[in-house]
């Protein structure tokens, strides 16, 4: 006897949710999120103020973009992910949607409910679109992880570090100043 087919989703299926729920589509799987804590949101709106304030001073074509905010990271319409910081320098990734593309610098905040999504599949979704770099802030283990996908480098970083940007030369986030 043939096995059952398993159902894969499409945007179809994100848009048709009900008012108020969230999820994000990853090869066809749906992934439904949890509403942030307020450290979550803390550290969020806090990193998205200092990385816009320095793009602001450069002048660059980059955009920060806190979550929600839609990216697409292929072409098809199975996958569909709301980073919670999202960094796009490329005017034409970008439009009344969302990202069509890989951002170049994505920030996940860890919450209870998403360490697994940020710490295994979204690496690997991310890296695999190109990416160019990609944060992991994880406040219950006091831990920045930082890859840099061009450099084929990780470090980690604690709370108390300054964490230098790879995609800006000169930024630099002391997480022991940030306002959270």
């Amino acid at each position: 006897m043939p096995l059952p087919k398993e159902r894969i989703y499409t945007l179809e299926d994100i848009y048709a949710l009900p008012d108020g729920e969230r999820a994000e589509l990853i090869d066809g799987q749906i992934y439904y999120i949890a509403p942030p804590l307020r450290q979550h949101q803390k550290i969020s709106f806090a990193m998205s103020r200092l990385i816009a304030g320095y793009i602001n001073r450069k002048g660059c074509s980059c955009e920060v973009y806190p979550a929600p905010f839609a990216v697409f990271l292929s072409e098809n319409d199975t996958t569909y992910v709301e980073p919670d910081i999202s960094v796009i320098c490329d005017p034409k990734k970008r439009n009344d949607k969302g990202c069509n593309g890989a951002p170049d610098w994505i920030i996940e905040i860890v919450s209870p409910d998403s360490r697994r999504m940020d710490y295994y599949i979204k690496l690997f979704k991310y890296h695999s679109a190109g990416v160019r770099e990609y944060w992991i802030v994880d406040s219950n283990k006091n831990r920045i992880t930082v890859w840099d996908f061009e450099g084929e480098n990780v470090e980690e970083y604690a709370f108390h570090d300054g964490v230098p940007s790879r995609i800006y030369n000169d930024l630099t986030i002391d997480f022991s100043r940030l306002e959270v």
